[in-house]
């Protein structure tokens, strides 16, 4: 079964959505074979290197309080917490488009699933800024990819056309929203999911219920 997770680094619900996914497929057992694909898809495509405010970005984005904040922040952080995902405090937004380049070599060197919880614990539980060359070297390392090469890659521009066309390939599908898990390029589970539902429809798309 291939597995297409559309997803941004700076999106808080792929980390809770990715984390129950994984646990679905654990539950699942061994005899239940899935190929796991980052797909990526930027929330803030047009945000500057240096980043702004989550509060100040959040309220003007979406038109919600302080206390409406606060409380999805306790929502997500309960979310997390259900799954084995820590949020901390995230204090800037910041462009993800170099992340979304190491993952696609990731990709290429079978490291990309290592790459993308490394990418998110530096984001959301470390609050770092993933368009860092520091932060995604590091990232790439702990992800047991050369860190000389990501240096290399990461100042170069590579990949940056590869991103750019299967971005605009899952927006012609319809993408919109994230996270967006698409399920042998034809069955799409949106949203950060339970556990249970991702166990529940990966079950009924392999028996063909």
């Amino acid at each position: 079964m291939r597995i297409d997770f559309v997803s941004d680094v700076a999106c808080p619900w792929c980390a809770v959505g990715l984390a129950s996914l994984e646990i679905a497929l654990a539950r699942l057992g061994p005899q239940f074979t899935a190929d796991l694909h980052f797909q990526p898809f930027e929330l803030n495509p047009d945000l500057g290197p240096e980043g702004e405010d989550a509060h100040e970005h959040l309220s003007r984005k979406y038109g919600l309080t302080a206390e409406q904040l606060e409380q999805g922040r306790r929502t997500l952080v309960e979310r997390g917490a259900a799954v084995g995902f820590a949020f901390g405090p995230r204090t800037r937004v910041w462009n993800t488009f170099d992340a979304h380049r190491l993952l696609h070599w990731a990709g290429l060197q079978g490291r990309q699933r290592q790459l993308k919880h490394a990418l998110l614990r530096a984001y959301h539980t470390l609050d770092e800024n993933p368009g860092d060359p520091a932060v995604l070297e590091r990232c790439a390392q702990e992800a047991g990819l050369p860190g000389t090469e990501a240096r290399t890659l990461i100042g170069s521009g590579q990949f940056a056309k590869e991103v750019r066309a299967t971005e605009m390939r899952y927006q012609r599908l319809g993408i919109r929203a994230v996270p967006s898990v698409i399920i042998d390029e034809h069955h799409l589970i949106q949203g950060g999911q339970t556990s249970e539902v991702f166990e529940r429809a990966l079950r009924q798309i392999a028996t063909g219920d």
